[in-house]
């Protein structure tokens, strides 16, 4: 779930005395926050309701202009539309029922979020000079060590879960048997659909020029081997209609593909 308040809104309290004297917009800090969609889970899903709600409720909470909240069934697959319906509702209930809009700063005052977003702050700044100290985030990038440190992490709270040291309601702890013999409708794409993308873009190939195509991919390649912003070669692929597969394809030729470099 979400922290109950963010380092961002803290940094900009701590510092609009000092901006709004020139111009009041800077001491203005908008943020939009999204659900955890790692916390949902695929057992017993229905309670991911719950979870959803708690999370919209925290972001608002936050102090966040802009709130998103996932689906029920995200942990299952694609959302389906009345789950999507749902998840609207949630953050509608918050907002016009829960009262917590009524004040910009429902949990101003308190200690206890006061010490939590001191805590977040400092583990932030504690690790971005981890970072820094060990060569920057391209080094970090470069030697794994990024990777290493959210796969640790990663891990370490699923040994929690697996522990029963963090309670997952329904996964490790007040788990319903019988739930997992239970059907639910989830989005699924009908095969009509795939056939009709796939027929669109045979259509689209054998309409397009080829020999532009290949010219616009290989300077996607020749501008990934350079020093040069590849961006302006990528959208000139995509003029030319290539594809997104053929575009990532003449990146690999320089960049390769991604390997994890991760060891635990």
């Amino acid at each position: 779930m979400p922290s109950p308040r963010t380092s961002m809104g803290r940094s900009a309290a701590r510092t609009s005395s000092a901006t709004c004297s020139t111009s009041p917009a800077l001491g203005s800090a908008r943020f939009s926050s999204v659900g955890d969609v790692l916390s949902l889970t695929a057992a017993e899903p229905h309670n991911n309701i719950m979870r959803v709600t708690l999370q919209a409720l925290a972001i608002v909470l936050s102090g966040a202009q802009a709130v998103h909240t996932m689906s029920w069934d995200e942990a299952l697959a694609l959302p389906s539309e009345e789950a999507v319906k749902l998840a609207l509702r949630t953050q509608q209930i918050v907002a016009y029922e829960s009262g917590v809009t009524r004040t910009a700063d429902p949990l101003g005052g308190s200690y206890y979020v006061e010490s939590l977003t001191d805590e977040l702050e400092q583990r932030v700044w504690d690790l971005l000079r981890k970072i820094e100290d060990n060569g920057g985030v391209v080094s970090g990038i470069e030697d794994g060590s990024l990777e290493r440190t959210i796969a640790e992490a990663a891990y370490h709270q699923e040994q929690q879960i697996e522990t029963g040291e963090r309670v997952v309601v329904g996964v490790n702890r007040f788990r319903d048997e019988q739930a997992d013999e239970q059907e639910m409708e989830l989005l699924t794409v009908p095969e009509h659909v795939r056939d009709r993308q796939l027929a669109g873009l045979a259509k689209v190939r054998a309409a397009r020029d080829e020999q532009a195509v290949q010219q616009a991919l290989a300077a996607v390649t020749a501008a990934a081997a350079g020093a040069e912003n590849t961006m302006p070669a990528i959208l000139d692929a995509v003029r030319a209609y290539a594809t997104v597969g053929e575009i990532s394809s003449a990146l690999a030729v320089v960049f390769g593909h991604h390997r994890p470099l991760t060891a635990i």
